[in-house]
């Protein structure tokens, strides 16, 4: 370490202020969509075909994968250009801002067509938001880690994502069965949206406290700073761009599979309601959340890469017994179901997040892990719920089942012929 570098963090602010922030961006993502299955359709794509309405939905439920790698590329290039830190508390408040507009949105009713307009101009914000605050945020972690550490202090910004889906839908659960469905589709579905903007204040509070990061610090010194950073991926690390968005499909797929094509699933064609299938995916979340630890610790041991792999090929395996749980009809076996993927979620997850930063050195950073990551994100689970929906109502579980199995064989395709270089911190 350079002399003149500055004070490190401490290790629980930190890794808290990497948590929180990723905790409430997830949040305002994850609500969203728990909102565009349960909501969404009847009061902003009113129509007689309810098929119809869930997928005019789920598309501006996929608009923020577009977004995010335009996140990705701005923040991006100001996290590598001018920091972690401002750029972190620039994103958590795009974010935040295009949250709680969704709370003020009038319905298709109130205003016709400008109603669904201005909701995917939100989302749109949201996947911009999201977009620059994940890169940060694991960076954060593993700019400040030890060398035999690095993926458990990157597992903790991941924690955000089970935590902010366990308090999303809570949140539904809660609402769902203390309202009623006339309150809920009236004013209730709003809270959550309206109650973001005290978390955003939090998080605010907290990453104003962090100061930068020592490695971008002693880069910066060191006059490593590149003038373009996207123009540099591009022109000299276009493999670990491509491979490196390929490795992480499989992460995108088989979780949007497990939510919110499981939440639809669940709802309209197993005919759970709405409180059941929102037990079921709150409950499996807790082995998402449970994995994510375990897999770093393996994934320090037998390295990111490899952790990367087999969790992957696992996957492959389980998408072909898909419809064997779910054509079952028992509750136990849909829920076993979902807590198995769940499982597999963690697993890959957990050392991500690590493995895609350790592609690029410090000033390419930022740009490179955000952007693979989130290009896996268009890839892998932007139309993920709609085409799988498409898939099961056509061809049956079976073939959904191949689908994240193809993708699971991209991902440990892509991860054996990846780069084994790892860039200094």
């Amino acid at each position: 370490m350079n002399a003149t570098s500055k004070p490190e963090n401490s290790l629980q602010h930190v890794l808290f202020g990497s948590l929180i922030g990723t905790t409430i961006e997830f949040f305002d993502f994850y609500i969203y969509a728990n909102a565009a299955v349960l909501v969404f359709p009847q009061l902003f794509f009113p129509g007689t075909d309810s098929t119809t309405s869930v997928l005019q939905s789920l598309a501006t439920f996929s608009i923020a994968f577009f977004a995010r790698p335009i996140g990705s590329a701005v923040f991006g290039h100001y996290g590598d250009k001018i920091g972690r830190k401002t750029t972190l508390v620039v994103a958590l408040l795009t974010m935040g801002i295009s949250t709680v507009s969704i709370g003020f949105l009038p319905s298709y009713a109130s205003v016709g067509i400008v109603a669904p307009i201005l909701l995917m101009l939100c989302r749109f914000g949201q996947g911009v938001g999201l977009g620059g605050e994940w890169g940060g945020a694991v960076l954060l972690a593993i700019e400040n880690a030890p060398p035999h550490k690095r993926a458990w202090y990157g597992m903790f910004p991941q924690l955000g994502a089970p935590i902010g889906l366990l308090l999303s839908g809570g949140t539904f659960l809660l609402l769902t069965n203390t309202m009623s469905s006339e309150d809920f589709l009236d004013y209730g579905w709003r809270i959550p949206f309206l109650a973001s903007s005290l978390l955003v204040l939090v998080g605010f509070y907290i990453r104003l406290k962090i100061t930068e990061t020592v490695a971008f610090e002693n880069a910066k010194q060191e006059q490593e700073e590149v003038k373009i950073p996207f123009l540099a991926l591009l022109k000299s690390y276009r493999k670990e761009l491509f491979f490196g968005t390929f490795a992480a499909v499989t992460t995108f797929v088989v979780f949007y599979l497990m939510t919110v094509f499981m939440l639809n699933w669940n709802t309209k064609e197993l005919h759970f309601s709405n409180k059941e299938a929102l037990l079921m995916q709150l409950f499996s979340v807790l082995f998402f959340a449970a994995f994510i630890p375990i897999s770093a610790v393996i994934a320090d041991k037998i390295g990111r890469r490899k952790m990367l792999i087999y969790a992957s090929a696992a996957i492959a395996v389980f998408g072909l017994f898909f419809s064997l749980f779910l054509n079952s009809g028992s509750t136990i076996l849909v829920a076993l179901f979902l807590c198995l993927g769940m499982s597999l979620m963690g697993f890959t997850y957990g050392p991500i997040g690590t493995f895609l930063s350790e592609l690029f050195p410090t000033t390419v950073r930022y740009s490179g892990a955000s952007l693979t990551f989130n290009l896996a994100g268009i890839i892998g689970a932007a139309f993920a719920p709609m085409i799988a929906i498409w898939i099961a109502t056509n061809y049956g579980l079976d073939f959904v089942g191949y689908y994240l199995s193809a993708a699971a064989v991209i991902s440990v395709i892509s991860l054996l012929v990846i780069s084994k270089k790892e860039h200094q911190f």
